[in-house]
């Protein structure tokens, strides 16, 4: 199941964890990743708060928490390799992954269909 926010960040639930990263809009808005801050594990993070930065060559992004929790793992690959999420922004290019502290979080965020059209609303 994946859900959406409105800053393009998505979210794949599996149990209590839900793994995170920018949407395929939000990278081709960007243009080329060139670095990641991802937090670190064990950091609290809450629903809407500043979680990492993305640097592109245009410019730097925070990426916000979609859910509060804590941050189980993140993509150490993307320090290395940050290019990975212009590349799979939706698959290897995740960035972090929040052990859930209140699934009910998860009704406030849209799913495929609600963000294709708010996308192209924003168009």
């Amino acid at each position: 199941m994946l859900r959406f926010t409105k800053d393009h960040e998505w979210v794949r639930v599996d149990g209590d964890e839900a793994t995170v990263g920018i949407t395929d809009f939000a990278q081709s808005q960007l243009g080329d990743v060139v670095y990641v801050e991802l937090p670190g594990v064990g950091r609290s993070v809450t629903a809407g708060g500043e979680a990492a930065v993305v640097e592109s060559v245009k410019a730097a992004s925070e990426v916000y928490a979609p859910l509060t929790g804590e941050v189980s793992a993140v993509n150490d690959a993307l320090a290395d390799s940050p290019s990975t999420v212009n590349e799979d922004p939706q698959g290897n290019g995740w960035f972090m992954k929040i052990r859930m502290a209140n699934k009910a979080e998860l009704d406030g965020l849209m799913d495929e269909d609600a963000y294709k059209a708010f996308v192209e609303e924003q168009g």
